[in-house]
């Protein structure tokens, strides 16, 4: 059985596409943009009609392209440590190197605003020496610890979030939020809505309820009906539009061709026999690798973060106060998905919503946040009774992957479950 590409992926894709092209030519013609780090209130920019390129997916943009080897050998010339995070800093690297005619589509131009999330070590400093570099203007989250982390975090989080993430840190991430608002009120000319805030807050929360409806629906189906590796793209574009009307289309155009696919019989693995989940960010520049095993083994990825998490790490009750809301979706966002304890108990639960055999936990070494959690989730995965195989690799780095070596300990392993 061939396997045929959703047509929504397609039109992800395409879109994304035209809104940076698009996104160049109002900046040329003077329309501000704010580059961004993923765990930041986006949502903030999207209502001051400010458009955002998130850090993150810039860097996943240019190891697609194959541009990573390139610009991480440029970091060493620059004297860059070894054990620089490549995720968080292939971005900084690619402006700092001055050619951006080798970046994407002819690269980003000077953003008008940065922001970022103290969530790491090094997230203050990419984005200082990135401030430095363009002359644009930084404004830095708090990002606090809570003193007695819930494991089952996301029983909670919709609507008791409050108790959960305590009111002191709410208080200082509004506090933090307000500051940022009257900074782009500045910047803009335009004056921040709270009525038609609160509005835009409850579309997200529309949008993620129908990502929600397509979890339950491929957690359930007897067999996988389509690759993470579009999974993905049909999740995250949204997301970083999240809220507009063109995502709440495209949530929708997802879930009824997933559903169609699904009441058709339709399979990525006619024989599948295992299946597993993926661990961490994506692998950007082998996305063919979530395809190494169907035919071999049978066995076929049905999970990545991507997807579940936009239930459980976005709908929040709006109540009186959507900022604070907001707060309450943005406060913990890259530890529930990366630190103990919040991460080992929903990996466990998703693991058995999806009836998974294995996981593949990517491991990036110079990724202190996203790996330094990894042997506490591996933990509670085996006690689970889940099989866990460790991919020490990076999300953009592919100058130490070697494809065959590990497809070969991926099989190997895989051989052993009957």
């Amino acid at each position: 059985m061939t396997y045929t590409p959703l047509n929504a992926t397609k039109a992800a894709m395409s879109y994304q596409r035209d809104w940076v092209s698009q996104l160049r030519d109002d900046i040329t013609g003077g329309k501000k943009f704010a580059f961004v780090n993923a765990d930041t209130p986006h949502e903030l920019f999207h209502a001051m009609d400010m458009p955002i390129v998130t850090n993150q997916w810039w860097s996943a943009v240019i190891a697609a392209k194959q541009l990573s080897e390139h610009y991480l050998d440029r970091a060493t010339e620059m004297g860059f440590h070894a054990h620089l995070p490549r995720y968080s800093s292939l971005p900084l690297i690619a402006e700092l190197d001055g050619d951006p005619s080798r970046q994407p589509w002819g690269g980003l131009p000077a953003p008008s605003i940065l922001c970022a999330r103290q969530s790491s070590d090094e997230h203050q400093k990419v984005f200082s020496l990135w401030s430095q570099a363009t002359g644009a203007p930084l404004h830095l989250f708090s990002a606090p610890g809570v003193p007695d982390p819930e494991p089952r975090w996301w029983d909670l989080a919709r609507d008791q979030w409050e108790d959960l993430y305590h009111t002191d840190r709410l208080d200082l991430m509004v506090q933090e939020m307000n500051t940022l608002i009257a900074k782009l009120e500045d910047m803009t000319g335009r004056q921040f809505d709270h009525d038609q805030f609160a509005q835009y807050m409850q579309a997200i929360n529309q949008q993620e309820a129908i990502f929600e409806d397509v979890d339950r629906m491929i957690a359930q189906a007897p067999r996988a009906p389509l690759r993470i590796s579009e999974q993905i793209p049909n999740v995250m574009v949204p997301q970083w539009h999240r809220g507009s009307d063109w995502a709440l289309q495209h949530a929708s155009a997802f879930r009824d061709e997933v559903a169609t696919r699904i009441s058709d019989g339709q399979a990525v693995c006619e024989n599948e026999r295992i299946r597993m989940m993926w661990i961490g960010a994506g692998l950007w520049f082998d996305t063919d690798f979530y395809t190494a095993f169907e035919d071999s083994h049978g066995a076929v990825f049905v999970w990545s973060m991507y997807l579940p998490f936009a239930a459980d790490g976005y709908i929040r009750t709006i109540g009186q106060d959507p900022l604070r809301a907001l707060a309450a979706r943005i406060s913990l966002m890259n530890e529930q998905l990366h630190q103990p304890p919040w991460v080992n108990e929903w990996l466990v639960e998703q693991a058995r919503r999806y009836r998974v055999d294995v996981a593949l936990m990517l491991v990036p070494r110079h990724d202190r946040f996203s790996g330094y959690g990894s042997r506490f989730a591996r933990r509670a995965l085996e006690q689970a009774g889940i099989k866990v195989i460790e991919i020490w690799s990076d999300m953009v780095d592919r100058r130490d992957w070697n494809r065959e070596q590990m497809q070969a300990h991926v099989a190997e392993a895989l051989d052993g479950i009957s």
